[in-house]
């Protein structure tokens, strides 16, 4: 499942440098997450850092993108080319 970023971000720009996979950027009104580039930091990190640093807790998993953790280390290998 990768996470997904809620109408109540404040654009602290907080999360954009802590994702190892690029996954975060600027929307239009608030920072969005790119669900084909999130892996919930696995394989990188025990927790996702973008949850650890975000200070008004605004991100979520995102139910429309349900992902197993062995989809995730998956996706992670082929991101990474240590597939």
């Amino acid at each position: 499942m990768s996470l997904i970023i809620t109408d109540d971000c404040i654009n602290c720009d907080v999360c954009e440098p802590e994702c190892p996979n690029g996954a975060i950027s600027q929307g239009e009104e608030i920072y969005v997450i790119d669900p084909n580039l999130c892996t919930e930091c696995v394989g990188h990190f025990d927790e996702p850092q973008c949850q650890q640093v975000c200070p008004v807790d605004c991100i979520p998993l995102d139910p429309d993108n349900v992902e197993s953790q062995e989809e995730l280390m998956e996706k992670y290998r082929i991101l990474t080319g240590k597939a």
